[in-house]
């Protein structure tokens, strides 16, 4: 009988321990997932030495400040739709005030491709037209304000440059370290000069291992663009006697390369950057207030003038860049 008895006791103690460490599982059951949340906002902002767009300075080879703004839905995991604004200080030859960007678009994924595609507008408010004639060299009148101002180098300027443009962009990410881009652009009114715009590029990107600096958190890439830009021919307005109607301007060939370093938000890049125009169709692509001389003599260029703003640059730019999802929680 005593044996049954230690033998019952013995067994409701393993029932109970059981029903204990059941009850124990139970208690700390993992927390549902949080709820999907689609929105997020990417923010930020840089300085650099030089503004250069497509191997073309924006800023005189002087300094310039930028920032973003860009709202973020996620459809879902592989389905981004965004809009988003930016500001660059510029120094263009109608001493527009600055750049401001406004573009939308939507950004699907498929594996190791991503894609993005969308509208881009460059707004350059603060503008004057520099002419320097009442009429342009097809006879049209300019306006009493083209008429009166006017650049010493015989360059001129409308007073509203804006224009826009449609993209198409696709990253293959082929690991951790490699990835390659190709991009296309298109105006049909480039720099509202009446000329079509198109620009090609091709980008590669080596993202080096997390370990080359050990624990410091510290990142590094090095990435390279080859471009090209092909332009149609002018309006009127910026005609020359040969073709009063308007210049075709010259296409030319753009590259890059440059290395980054990378530190929690903070990104610091230094960037080589140059093109094939010649100084005399530079001064004729960009209007520069500043070209000089009159050997530079092409046909869309017949005083001679020549600019440096389409030639060799170095680029050294510190930006940081947020978001809401990742950054502010």
């Amino acid at each position: 009988m005593k044996k049954l008895a230690l033998l019952a006791t013995a067994l409701a103690m393993i029932s109970s321990s059981a029903m204990a460490a059941d009850m124990a599982v139970k208690a700390v059951k993992a927390p549902p997932p949080a709820p999907f949340d689609p929105w997020d906002i990417a923010f930020g902002a840089g300085v650099m030495n030089d503004y250069i767009f497509r191997g073309v300075t924006q800023s005189n080879h002087n300094p310039s400040v930028t920032a973003y703004f860009e709202p973020r839905y996620n459809v879902t995991k592989d389905l981004q739709l965004y809009v988003g604004t930016s500001t660059e200080s510029i120094s263009f030859a109608n001493r527009a005030a600055a750049e401001v960007d406004v573009y939308g678009g939507i950004r699907p994924t498929f594996g190791a491709f991503a894609f993005d595609v969308g509208i881009w507008g460059y707004l350059y408010p603060g503008g004057t037209c520099f002419f320097g004639a009442p009429f342009d060299t097809a006879g049209n009148a300019v306006g009493p304000e083209c008429a009166t101002n006017f650049l010493l180098n015989g360059n001129v300027m409308k007073k509203d440059v804006s224009f826009f443009e449609v993209y198409g962009k696709v990253t293959y990410t082929i690991n951790d370290n490699w990835a390659f881009s190709l991009n296309e652009y298109y105006s049909p009114n480039f720099l509202n000069t009446g000329a079509w715009g198109n620009y090609s590029s091709i980008i590669g990107k080596y993202t080096a291992p997390s370990t080359v600096f050990g624990s410091s958190g510290v990142g590094m890439y090095v990435s390279g663009e080859f471009g090209r830009q092909w332009l149609g021919t002018s309006d009127s307005f910026y005609g020359v006697p040969a073709f009063p109607n308007g210049i075709k301007y010259a296409d030319y060939d753009t590259w890059n390369i440059g290395i980054g370093f990378t530190y929690k938000v903070f990104t610091l890049d230094l960037r080589y950057s140059d093109t094939d125009l010649s100084k005399g169709n530079c001064s004729a692509f960009t209007s520069a207030f500043n070209a000089s001389g009159t050997t530079d003599v092409t046909p869309i260029n017949p005083l001679g003038t020549g600019s440096n703003w389409c030639g060799a640059a170095g680029i050294a730019k510190l930006s940081v860049d947020l978001t809401a999802a990742s950054n502010l929680k």
